[in-house]
């Protein structure tokens, strides 16, 4: 016998607004490489306090950091582009930079679904 874990309606909620920021995320990445991600990066921003010290905290936290890490492996991926020789390597830090945060994002979505925390 599986014992459930069972939500209260503001947990439920607060979970349905992290799934949501996840799949804004995601289309922000597919749709526009991540430049559009600091919208759902605002809202990750606004509501985290309203879940400090709970397991939803930890996917703001995700999402958050999973933000600022891809842009500066853009930016580290922009600057090996002014160089010749570095436009190959850009090229290939901005692919792994792109897999890395949709894996972030898979990750963070399938974990929250299974009600399990980000770790630290």
């Amino acid at each position: 016998m599986t014992q459930e874990l069972v939500l209260d309606n503001n947990t439920e909620s607060a979970k349905e607004l992290a799934r949501w920021l996840y799949i804004f995320h995601g289309i922000c990445l597919v749709f526009s490489l991540g430049a559009l991600s600091w919208l759902p990066l605002i809202v990750n921003y606004l509501k985290r306090g309203e879940v400090r010290g709970t397991w939803l905290e930890t996917h703001h936290r995700w999402q958050i950091r999973s933000f600022w890490w891809y842009l500066f492996w853009m930016f580290a991926g922009g600057l090996l582009w002014v160089t010749v020789i570095g436009i190959p390597v850009a090229f290939l830090v901005w692919t792994l930079a792109w897999i890395w945060k949709a894996y972030r994002i898979i990750k963070g979505f399938i974990d929250l679904n299974d009600n399990k925390a980000m770790p630290a």
